[in-house]
């Protein structure tokens, strides 16, 4: 909490008619490219080979990152969304895929793409990540599972793989928040039948746009290489309906430039979660997902849990009191995905999903960049505190402006 002395010298929040925190804005993310010199060579001598696609950049990035993940095949593709639509579409997905409701909803459409239905399955209340017990209650009848790394969380691998090798299916991890989390020690990338990474802007290495395919299948990655070119291996006989889902020449350089500061960036945002922690410490009502103590997260979201009753406010409240001191907030992943429009025409999960339904109005993402200094960090943490320390004037002073 606040020191006293401090709090008696602490200006007004911005709710209730003091100055805002950030008057410029505090970004949810801010992409920062390293050794731009490098990369504008990279970039000119792209341009000047006239090889914008199917380039030797792609290529590097693939090995680079194969070497860094520690597996022998990776493709590189358009977006972590194309390359897990390519890889259900290679596995022959069909039928039941059973995946959590408290994730992106790109896991779930790449399902649907490839020919599956969604079975959502629930989370676990400390991690946020598929349970494996709930999971495996769900496979009857299942062509695949479905899981993901949630804010970079590594999920529960080894039980989820088990679980899907005793039932006889494949297990595709949407990985696209964890590009450098480590599973004891083990890159992500080198479990399940395939792991996707994301390269997008919010990524803490991005490509500008892209994502990564991981896998030990190499008939499997052969056929993704096929699929990101329409089907097409090269002689215009299209052996299945793919898609235009291959990463250009420009979005490697870049993505080659982010990849060589991960472990870095990684570091970085574990030690500015900490100290968000610590500062947070004594503060009722909010909590952070938890990572086992020997995994690494990129911790790509810095994200709370909030009780009301505890905490004072709700998300929206607290969203609300931020945004006024100009910072950007995140509600990942408020709706989840079995309660969106786009899957209004599937039955209500059965049985119910009771941990994804009280958590998920619960989660608020904050900004959180690899450059973020200290500084800013605690003055974030600091708002979180004061936005409860003064929350019956924030929801009585929200409750005026809405009348």
């Amino acid at each position: 909490m606040i020191d006293p002395a401090v709090r008696a010298a602490t200006p007004r929040l911005a709710v209730l008619g003091g100055d805002r925190e950030f008057p410029d804005g505090l970004p949810l993310t801010r992409v920062v490219v390293p050794d731009r010199a490098h990369l504008r060579q990279r970039l000119e001598a792209i341009l000047d080979s006239g090889m914008l696609t199917n380039g030797p950049t792609v290529r590097e990035l693939e090995e680079r990152a194969a070497d860094f993940l520690e597996v022998p095949h990776v493709v590189a593709v358009a977006s972590c969304t194309a390359g897990l639509m390519l890889v259900m579409q290679a596995l022959q997905v069909r039928g039941p895929v059973v995946m959590p409701s408290f994730t992106f909803s790109a896991t779930a459409h790449a399902a649907v793409w490839a020919g599956g239905q969604p079975v959502f399955a629930d989370v676990d209340a400390t991690t946020l990540t598929l349970d494996p017990d709930d999971a495996a209650k769900r496979l009857a009848s299942a062509s695949a599972l479905m899981a993901t790394h949630i804010y970079g969380t590594p999920c529960r691998v080894e039980r989820l793989d088990e679980i899907a090798a005793d039932a006889g299916i494949p297990i595709v991890y949407d990985a696209a928040h964890a590009l450098g989390s480590r599973r004891s020690g083990r890159p992500v990338g080198n479990f399940g039948t395939a792991e996707v990474f994301s390269m997008s802007p919010t990524k803490v290495a991005p490509a500008g746009e892209g994502g990564l395919v991981s896998t030990r299948d190499g008939d499997l990655a052969a056929q993704v290489r096929i699929a990101r070119n329409y089907g097409n291996p090269g002689d215009y006989d299209c052996r299945f309906p793919g898609l235009n889902a291959r990463m250009s020449e420009l979005h490697a350089a870049v993505g080659l430039a982010s990849l060589s500061e991960l472990p870095q960036r990684v570091a970085r945002r574990n030690e500015q979660v900490e100290l968000f922690r610590e500062r947070l410490d004594q503060v009722p009502g909010i909590q952070m997902p938890a990572v086992d103590p020997a995994d690494l997260s990129t911790f790509k979201d810095l994200t709370l849990i909030v009780s009301e009753g505890e905490y004072g406010l709700d998300v929206p409240m607290l969203g609300a009191a931020l945004a006024a001191e100009g910072v950007d907030t995140r509600r990942y992943f408020h709706p989840p995905v079995h309660e969106q429009q786009a899957y209004a025409d599937l039955a209500p999960p059965s049985p119910p999903l009771p941990v994804t339904d009280d958590l998920a109005p619960r989660v608020l993402t904050l900004p959180l960049w690899t450059q973020m200094s200290d500084q800013t960090v605690r003055q974030l943490a600091d708002l979180v505190i004061r936005c409860h320390e003064s929350a019956s004037g924030i929801r009585d002073a929200l409750a005026g402006a809405s009348n």
